[in-house]
C-alpha cells in the first residue's frame, strides 16, 4: 500500500504528538507513526510518571494550534524557581535563592503537567483533526530521498511519499540514523529517578532545585494528590546509588528522599511506582538531511535541569513551522531545511553546553568543589542584571 502526505512525523512522543497537533492547524497532511501505542493513564504499566514544565514560549504555540485549552485545567503553575546548595557537610540549605516569574512577565515561568496525562490530551486532539492520521503501533523502517520527496518504509508493509519527514523518534533515532546524521554523546554515570510523592507544606507554586552531589534533586508543583500537596521529583544521582534506591522498601525510600529534600516540604510520601532512566547529553551534528529534519531527542538531549527538554524541542517546532507556512511551496526543501539548521544548531549547541556544565557543577562531591558552586549561585543572584538575563536565557525569549 503507497500513500502520499505533506509530513510523515517519525515518533509519537510528546514532541511528535505537539507537531503533529501544529503541522495539522496549519493546513498540512500528516502522517505520524509510532511503534509503541501511548500510554494515557498515570498507573498503568508503562506510563511515563515524568512530568513536563511547559515554559511560556511553548505555551503560547500549544495555544496558538488549539491544544492548550485541553491542557490548562490540569497543569500546575510554575510562580517561582527555587535554586537550594545544600552541599555543606550535613543536607541542609545553606545557600537559599529564588526566580520570581514577576521580575520578567505577568505570567508564571510555566506550567507543570504529567508526561502520561499530556499523551493522553494530545492523542484526544488529534482524533479531532481530519488531516492528521496518528498510527501507533506503527514504526519506521527504511528512508530513500530524493531532491523532490522522501519515501519512507513502515513497520505494517506500507509506504508513504511525503515531502518532508520530521524525525521526532528519540535519541537513537531510526531516521536520523538513516539519513546518515552523526552525533556527539556525553556520558555521566547517572541515572534519574522519577516519581510523584506527597508532602504536608503546601509547594505554593514554588519549584525547588536542590544541590547537593550525584545531581539535582527537583520537586516540581503538581496538582493535589488524594487531598494532600503534590509534587514531581526527579532524583538524579550516580548510577550504583540510583539502582539502591530504587530497590528500597517504600519506608526507608520515603526517609531517604525527606532527607535529600532538606525537609523543606515536611516527610514526603511515595505517591507512584518509581521509574528510572539514563542520564546522558546528545546532539546531531546537523539538524536536518535532505528531505528530512530532525527535532527533540533525535537532535538533542539534555539531562533534567532547568525545564529545557521539551521546551527546546517546541522552539524546533516554532522554527519548522514559521519556514512552512511562510514559504508552504517551499516544505521539506533545501532552503527550508538549510534555514531551519541554521536557526537552531547554535542555539541548541550553547544550551546542551551550558546544561552540561550545570550538571557537573550538581556532581561535585569534594566539599571544596561543593563550596565553589555555592559561592558561584550566590555570585550570580546578587547582580540583578545577570539574574534578569538567566531568567529570560531560561525561557527562550533571549
Amino acid at each position: 500500500m503507497s500513500q502520499t502526505c505533506d509530513i510523515l512525523i517519525s515518533g509519537g512522543g510528546i514532541a511528535g504528538l505537539t507537531a503533529a497537533a501544529a503541522f495539522g492547524h496549519a493546513g498540512f497532511d500528516v502522517i505520524c507513526v509510532d511503534p509503541a501505542p501511548p500510554v494515557t493513564e498515570r498507573d498503568a504499566e508503562g506510563s511515563d510518571l515524568r512530568t513536563t514544565a511547559i515554559l511560556q514560549p511553548g505555551q503560547a504555540l500549544m495555544a496558538r494550534c488549539g491544544l492548550w485549552d485541553r491542557l490548562a485545567g490540569e497543569a500546575a503553575a510554575l510562580q517561582i524557581m527555587r535554586i537550594v546548595d545544600a552541599g555543606g557537610e550535613m543536607p541542609e540549605p545553606r545557600v537559599v535563592r529564588e526566580f520570581n516569574a514577576a521580575d520578567i512577565s505577568e505570567q508564571p515561568f510555566g506550567w507543570n503537567l504529567p508526561n502520561w496525562l499530556l499523551r493522553r490530551e494530545l492523542v484526544a486532539h488529534l482524533a479531532g483533526l481530519p488531516n492528521v492520521d496518528f498510527r501507533p503501533g506503527t514504526g519506521t523502517t527504511t528512508l530513500f530521498t530524493r531532491t523532490a520527496e522522501a519515501r519512507v518504509g513502515l513497520s505494517d508493509g506500507a509506504r508513504v511519499t511525503a515531502r518532508l519527514v520530521l524525525a521526532c523518534d528519540g535519541r537513537t533515532s531510526p531516521m536520523r540514523e538513516a539519513a546518515g546524521i552523526p552525533v556527539h554523546a556525553m556520558r555521566y554515570g547517572q541515572k534519574a529517578l522519577a516519581f510523584a510523592t506527597t508532602h504536608p507544606i503546601p509547594h505554593e507554586n514554588v519549584s525547588t532545585e536542590i544541590h547537593r552531589s550525584g545531581g539535582p534533586f527537583t520537586l516540581v508543583p503538581l496538582p493535589d494528590y488524594q487531598g494532600s500537596p503534590s509534587s514531581a521529583v526527579v532524583w538524579m544521582e550516580r548510577g550504583p546509588r540510583a539502582m539502591e534506591l530504587m530497590q528500597m522498601e517504600a519506608e526507608a525510600f520515603n526517609a531517604a528522599m525527606t532527607e535529600r529534600s532538606c525537609s523543606l516540604f515536611g516527610p514526603l510520601q511515595l505517591a507512584s511506582r518509581r521509574t528510572v532512566w539514563p542520564i546522558i547529553s546528545q546532539r546531531a551534528e546537523r539538524m536536518a538531511g535532505e528531505r528530512v529534519a530532525l527535532m527533540a531527542e533525535a537532535a538533542h538531549v539534555v539531562p533534567p535541569i532547568g525545564a529545557q527538554g521539551l521546551n527546546m524541542s517546541l522552539g524546533d517546532l516554532r522554527a519548522l513551522l514559521e519556514l512552512a507556512e511562510a514559504r508552504p511551496e517551499g516544505l521539506g526543501d533545501a532552503q527550508m531545511l538549510e534555514a531551519y539548521h541554521k536557526a537552531r544548531h547554535s542555539e541548541v549547541m550553547v544550551r546542551v553546553t551550558g546544561i552540561d556544565l550545570l550538571n557537573r557543577a550538581s556532581m561535585a562531591g569534594a566539599q571544596p568543589l561543593r563550596d565553589v558552586r555555592a559561592a558561584g549561585l550566590s555570585a550570580l543572584y546578587s547582580l540583578a542584571p545577570v539574574r534578569k538575563t538567566l531568567m529570560q536565557m531560561g525561557l527562550g525569549v533571549r
